[in-house]
């Protein structure tokens, strides 16, 4: 981990990546409840991600942000379920997944180096989509190589 130095625009566009990111997920959330709640059919990530591209196309907001950072909410969401349904089938108190404050969802992950974000080690900066590039207080040496990264 290490910590990164924002301007203040940037410190402003990353919040408002997060609060993007957040109501993605609370979106997804409300909408596996109200399918279970009017027809008993569960929707899965693949049904979801499916329907980013649409979303996107509708809401300029969204669409700013990188595609694989919101597919990683998504999963996000669906580690939840996995986790909710794993309690269920052991017989242990469940936990429904809730959906998510400013307190609770805090980061977005994107998944690949190189898809929404670039990690830039010679310059010490990482670029991030719809935020640009952002200092990194490298503290002591990369270890092996930047295949995730969540901020």
């Amino acid at each position: 981990m290490f910590r990164l130095r924002p301007t203040a625009r940037q410190h402003v566009a990353l919040a408002a990546c997060v609060d993007s990111h957040r109501e993605l997920y609370n979106a997804a959330l409300q909408e596996r409840r109200d399918a279970w709640a009017h027809s008993k059919t569960g929707i899965n990530y693949g049904d979801q991600s499916a329907q980013l591209s649409e979303i996107r196309s509708m809401r300029p907001d969204q669409a700013q942000w990188s595609f694989s950072s919101q597919q990683a909410a998504l999963r996000r969401l669906n580690k939840a379920f996995a986790g909710f349904f794993r309690r269920v089938k052991a017989g242990r108190t469940p936990g429904y997944p809730r959906f998510k404050g400013k307190a609770r969802f805090d980061s977005v992950q994107w998944p690949k180096d190189g898809d929404g974000a670039r990690w830039l080690p010679d310059q010490r900066r990482v670029y991030l989509q719809g935020i640009g590039q952002v200092k990194v207080h490298l503290h002591r040496q990369v270890q092996g190589r930047v295949k995730t990264i969540q901020v």
